[in-house]
This record gives structure tokens, sequence and C-alpha cells, in this order.
């Protein structure tokens, strides 16, 4: 004779009771592996300033390393290799929860009194041969305080062309990518003037956002303005975050 079986009552004190201690240790757990994690991003970070650190030491003592070589010997496309793995590598911005992002993370400007350490990458406004103005990726040499100006170097001149200039010339790129999964306010939006690094070219120009990354590793997506074609906009082009910035002109010259 078969008997009828028994329901269990999961809503039981008992079974709430169960179920809330399983969710408490895995909780516990998620937390434990977040610290483990960004203990770890932090030790990379460290060595990255170490490695950073040195390189500036060398190139001040003029050594330099088979993987460093100085840039009066660098093959274009070794450059162009370098700056792509620099924009693959710049560290996500990953916060805790409530935490805001900080400035230099995507679109996020730096304060207005921060100045750019030595060998920081940033975008600085310079007179080409021509006469003309151009912003280029340039490299921090120095900053002095009593004349508020940098020295950078361009990072596509054999290190030979050192610039020095105000403040006001300078546009720190950021230091972090921002995630758009949980910071989308920390991207620039479509349709946005920006500057952005031109593909395969250490200069920038003015672009509008086309379509801003929907993954943490995508880039933007921009139209760069091109007089040569009928809507004065190139077609879309990616450009990783680590090379768009706010762009400081209002006016098309």
């Amino acid at each position: 004779k078969q008997t009828k079986p028994k329901l269990v009552h999961l809503s039981s004190p008992y079974y709430r009771t169960k179920l809330r201690g399983l969710y408490t240790t895995a909780k516990a757990d998620a937390e434990a592996e977040c610290s483990i994690l960004r203990h770890a991003l932090d030790k990379i970070a460290d060595i990255k300033s170490l490695l950073e650190e040195r390189r500036i030491a060398a190139k001040m003592a003029g050594v330099y390393s088979d993987s460093d070589p100085p840039r009066k010997t660098m093959r274009r496309g070794v450059l162009m290799t370098l700056l792509q793995q620099s924009a693959m590598t710049l560290p996500l911005w990953i916060g805790k929860p409530g935490d805001s992002p900080p400035p230099l993370c995507g679109a996020i400007p730096a304060n207005s009194d921060y100045v750019a350490k030595q060998g920081d990458k940033v975008a600085a406004r310079v007179k080409a041969v021509d006469g003309d103005e151009q912003w280029i990726l340039a490299e921090v040499v120095s900053y002095n305080h009593s004349t508020n100006k940098y020295e950078v170097d361009d990072i596509d001149e054999e290190g030979k062309e050192r610039h020095t200039l105000s403040r006001r010339r300078i546009i720190p790129l950021p230091q972090w990518k921002a995630n758009p999964e949980t910071d989308p306010e920390a991207l620039f939006s479509k349709d946005q003037l920006v500057l952005a690094l031109y593909p395969q070219t250490t200069c920038f120009y003015r672009a509008l956002i086309h379509t801003p990354p929907h993954r943490p590793q995508d880039d933007y997506s921009v139209l760069f303005e091109d007089t040569s074609y009928a809507d004065g906009y190139s077609p879309p082009l990616n450009v990783a975050q680590r090379y768009v910035v706010a762009c400081k002109e209002n006016k098309k010259k």
C-alpha cells in the first residue's frame, strides 16, 4: 500500500533560518574573494609603477633595455604596438558598492589642481612645423610649480622634440577604463565632441562619439572631422578609452 508523501514546507522557520545561513556564508565567501582580487590588482599596480619608475630612471641615465629601446631606434610599427598594449592593459576601475568613479576614470577629467607625474602620457597642444597647432601624444618630463609649465616629450619624435607648455595645453589621459555595465556615467555619450587619437598615428583630432563602449573591453566608435566627406565626418573608427579625452576647443577652426 502506497502512502502519500509528506510535503516539505520550505517556508517553515527551520528552512528560512537554514537558507539565511547559506546566503550569509555565500556572501562572506564572495566578499573574501573580492578582497583577494583587489589585493592582487593592487600588487599588479605596484609592479607596473615600479617598472615605470625603472624605465624613467634608465631613460634619464641613457640606459635602455631590448624591450624598451630609445625612440630614435624604434620602428613606427613597434611604437604603434606599444601604444596598443598600453591601451589594452589600462586597468578597469572596479569600485566598491556605492563608490563613484574617481577623476581620470574614463571620461571623468582630472581635478583642477591635478599635476601629471613624470612619465605620464598626456595630450599636448603644440605648434607644428607649418605654424598650425595640433594635439599630440606626449610624455611628461617635469612640471615647474613656479611657472606652472610642463616639459613634455613628443612620443613620436625620436626622443628629440621637447616642448614647454602651460597647463591649459595639457590634458592628462585616463588612468582607468570605465566599466559601461556599472559606471556608464563615466563614459562619453553619443554625439559628444572629443579629442581622439587617430588610428596608427600619435595625433589627436576632433571627433564625435558614434557609439560608446558596451562592455569593459570595447573601444569607442568615433566619427573624425574630415572635410573630404560630404557630411564632414569620416566613417566610424575604433579608438580605445585610453586615447579619448574631452575636447577643450569649442569652435571649429
